[in-house]
């Protein structure tokens, strides 16, 4: 394969995961622009009486979930860094005649850091709360995963 096409597909993969990201972590339309502290600690309660309740979780197993829940906001608000608007800073980068590519190496630089320094945290988290689940809860939970149904513990 010739290398400018060989560059020019690298180039477009490369700018369709960056766009990805930064559209996956920009919310979903308007619905997450009201997304405060006070309605994401909402939504996390909502999310972890719902999973304790499907799993039947004990006191103790309900604090390591309530751990990973806090480190997963904690990982999220991590990779998105300090911007109010990831689809504004994306379209920066096209706003000119040319892609600003500097611009685009920074923030992927960004985001690759923020992972990067919350992934062991987040994996400790998930891994304390999976080992403390029985062997039904753990068959539950890889039942619902292979199942992927209506969402997490939604419907199905």
């Amino acid at each position: 394969m010739k290398s400018w096409v060989k560059k020019s597909l690298i180039g477009f993969a490369s700018a369709t995961v960056l766009l990805g990201g930064l559209t996956a972590c920009g919310g979903r339309g308007h619905h997450g622009e009201g997304w405060s502290a006070e309605r994401v600690s909402e939504v996390r309660g909502k999310v972890v009486d719902k999973i304790s309740g499907k799993l039947e979780l004990d006191e103790a197993q309900k604090t390591k979930l309530g751990l990973l829940a806090d480190q997963i906001i904690a990982s999220r608000t991590a990779f998105r860094g300090e911007s109010t608007d990831p689809r504004g800073d994306f379209k920066a980068l096209i706003a000119g005649d040319k892609f600003d590519r500097s611009g685009a190496q920074a923030l992927l630089d960004q985001k690759t850091q923020a992972i990067q320094g919350n992934a062991p945290q987040t994996l400790n988290a998930l891994a304390d709360f999976y080992d403390s689940l029985n062997a039904e809860q753990q068959k539950q939970v890889r039942e619902k995963l292979e199942r992927r149904g209506h969402g997490w513990w939604g419907r199905g």
